[in-house]
């Protein structure tokens, strides 16, 4: 058993979860996705929202390909607009650099 695995156990026996229903990957591969597309302290935050939405019942079934599907999205817009400002940004610094 690895440290991750040791953890995942000691932690959901402290709260009561069955360890046999924690998708361990999916929520790493969720928090990876966000992470990377959006920031990542919204990776914690976003798994967070993510549980509390499972224990009252009202996460869709399939939540964890939902939310990374919009980290994914969320990134692909911000690089299109990071691009322009950047060159826009640029720009300027050219034109009172002349």
């Amino acid at each position: 058993m690895n440290v991750l695995e040791e953890w995942t156990a000691l932690v959901c026996r402290e709260l009561g979860i069955d360890p046999a229903r924690v998708d361990r990957t999916a929520v790493l591969d969720l928090t990876r996705d966000v992470a990377h597309g959006v920031a990542r302290p919204a990776a914690p935050l976003t798994a967070y929202l993510m549980g509390l939405a499972q224990g009252a019942g009202t996460a869709p079934p399939d939540v964890v390909e939902r939310l990374s599907r919009m980290a994914k999205d969320w990134a692909g817009a911000n690089t299109e607009t990071d691009t322009g400002a950047n060159a826009e940004t640029r720009a300027a610094a050219d034109a009172s650099d002349s």
